[in-house]
């Protein structure tokens, strides 16, 4: 076992693609996501799981069909399982996820920003 902390600004600085989360820890089949956010995402849903939205640098916000959040930096959100909802940030964001292994960025819905799984940084 590695004994190394992870810098957070370290592994974002590796990537500029929005919308494509990259993994950079696992725990208790878990994993932990660094991404880039600038934009509006899709309304889509998890039905199995919660997911946890943690703002490292920015602001965003997070929509529903009933309302809307509006996260900043050291703030998070967690969005219950089965909850519609459409991420969007007005400049660029980085935020952390946190969810089960597996989860698809874009829920049941699919299409084009739908990123590639298990993408370690």
């Amino acid at each position: 076992m590695e004994l190394k902390s992870i810098n957070l600004q370290e592994k974002l600085d590796k990537f500029s693609e929005h919308w494509s989360p990259k993994i950079i820890a696992q725990m208790n089949g878990y994993h932990f996501k660094l991404l880039k956010i600038h934009g509006k995402f899709i309304w889509h849903n998890h039905d199995d799981t919660d997911e946890v939205f943690i703002v490292i640098k920015g602001e965003m916000s997070i929509k529903f069909r009933d309302g809307m959040v509006k996260l900043k930096k050291g703030e998070l959100f967690v969005v219950p399982k089965g909850v519609e909802h459409k991420p969007s940030a007005e400049k660029e964001c980085e935020i952390m996820l946190v969810e089960p292994a597996g989860t698809i960025n874009t829920g049941d819905i699919g299409g084009d920003l739908t990123a590639e799984d298990n993408v370690w940084i």
